[in-house]
């Protein structure tokens, strides 16, 4: 008996449920049925939300009045409508394609050449130079053009968000659009092909320089030294920015990418490759300069002190920056030409926190071989570590005039836009001059890579080799 019971209050359950269910999708069908009836606008910021200065921020910090903003619907001769349509907002920002990019329209009444207004369809009308008195003839034109340059322009949901701006310098409110405009850049554009094609291009063929030094000197046993760490660390280094500063050329796939974290990691990396280069001028100027080449401590070690100094130093000037550029910065720059939302980078004051070490350790390497140099010359006799180092030196020479110079040019790019294309072909050249120097410039490295790919001629003997790889060549041999 209590079994039956306990079975039709379940029956009793699930036939409420079941009606429940139904009466709450009938009520959506006809939610539905009435949405699909309303016009859709795009509004740019939340329904108790106004843009202050190109943000959204409530209306009650903003001290505007808390009434909500609500679309004024005007036929195609701008007139108000006597009967408005339904309507619904959706909130956000206009997605527009890779071939397009956003542009902000302002409209201020009986001030403004620009004149916006929302149809009943629930496009966006943007007249050009239009006034109350051409109002009339805008039906008449019906979009057409008129020497290239049409009277009114209409965006489709999707494509627009409109809202009520009020900016610091003018307190009045106005009505405000963000739409999504064709790009005018062209392929075939010189400055496009330089900034779009060649210097993406130059920048993975120096990805792929510095790889091959990487794999060079790490792979190789006899150059897997301190020396040897220190190049690879310095060219991984200058791999990670040189990755990172791709990504910002492409600014089509900003939804995508932060380019505030692209900048970041360009110049802590290259901030790190600088601090490697002082590294290993200091080592080398360290040897010359110490009476007892045999030291007890290990290559191993020395290579966890550097790190350790370099990766600190990094950090800290790092933090130091991005620092600076939220708090102390107050004129931050946007990426604007991107089809979504206009992303901040890293300013001035920041890049200045960045670049600041580097001109230092420029100014200490420069030291390192003025003093080194002087060291080479009172040597009266050399051992072979000296024999070594002496290569070692000239190589971190090189090393030095090429960052240096390539560092030079990024200033001058900044400061100049024709410089820019130098820039970029100097960059390509940083990259192969460094491979050049670090591999092919070296007879020790092209020596061991031709006995270890088994590709060396049968008449090359080990006379002359530079670093005393005798017992190599017999080894291999």
């Amino acid at each position: 008996m209590l079994a039956l019971v306990i079975r039709v209050i379940f029956v009793i359950a699930d036939l409420t449920i079941v009606s429940t269910v139904y009466q709450d999708s009938s009520s959506s069908l006809v939610d539905t049925s009435v949405r699909s009836n309303s016009v859709i606008i795009g509004k740019c910021c939340e329904p108790n939300e106004l843009m202050l200065d190109g943000r959204c921020t409530l209306a009650k910090e903003a001290h505007h009045a808390t009434k909500l903003w609500k679309p004024k619907f005007t036929d195609e001769q701008g007139h108000p409508l006597a009967v408005e349509p339904e309507f619904e907002l959706r909130i956000g920002l206009p997605r527009c394609k890779n071939n397009e990019k956003q542009w902000d329209i302002y409209h201020v009444p009986d001030t403004s050449i620009d004149l916006l207004m929302i149809l009943p369809s629930g496009k966006l009308r943007h007249c050009i130079e239009c006034d109350v008195v051409d109002l009339d003839k805008i039906a008449e034109v019906k979009g057409q053009d008129n020497g290239n340059n049409r009277i009114y322009y209409d965006y489709d949901f999707g494509t627009y968000c409109t809202d009520e701006i009020i900016l610091s310098n003018d307190e009045t409110p106005k009505f405000y659009a963000r739409v999504c405009l064709p790009s005018n850049q062209r392929i075939m554009q010189p400055d496009y092909m330089m900034r779009r094609v060649i210097d993406p291009a130059f920048r993975a063929i120096s990805i792929v320089c510095y790889l091959i030094v990487a794999v060079v000197y790490f792979v190789l046993p006899q150059l897997r030294n301190l020396i040897g760490n220190i190049i690879t660390s310095m060219t991984m280094c200058l791999i990670t920015s040189q990755c990172a500063d791709m990504v910002r050329i492409f600014t089509e796939f900003s939804n995508h990418v932060s380019f505030l974290v692209a900048d970041a990691i360009t110049y802590i990396s290259l901030l790190s490759a600088f601090f490697w280069l002082n590294i290993l001028g200091y080592y080398i100027w360290k040897t010359f300069r110490s009476r007892n080449v045999f030291l007890r401590v290990t290559d191993g070690r020395k290579y966890c002190y550097y790190s350790i100094y370099v990766w600190c130093s990094t950090a800290g000037m790092g933090a130091m920056a991005i620092f600076a550029h939220f708090v102390l910065d107050t004129n931050k720059p946007t990426i604007d030409n991107v089809p979504y939302v206009p992303q901040e980078t890293i300013g001035w004051l920041g890049v200045a926190v960045f670049f600041t070490p580097v001109a230092f350790t420029i100014l200490l390497n420069l030291w390192f071989v003025i003093t080194t140099m002087k060291s080479i010359k009172r040597l009266n006799t050399y051992g072979r570590i000296h024999h070594k180092m002496k290569y070692s030196f000239r190589m971190f020479v090189f090393l030095f005039i090429i960052m240096a110079v390539s560092w030079f040019f990024t200033l001058l790019s900044w400061m100049r836009y024709e410089l820019i294309y130098c820039y970029i072909v100097v960059n390509l050249l940083q990259a192969v001059l460094i491979l050049y120097v670090c591999v092919f410039g070296q007879r020790r490295v092209t020596f061991l890579l031709r006995k270890t790919c088994n590709c060396c001629s049968p008449n090359e003997t080990s006379q002359g080799l530079d670093w005393g790889e005798e017992m190599t060549a017999i080894n291999v041999g």
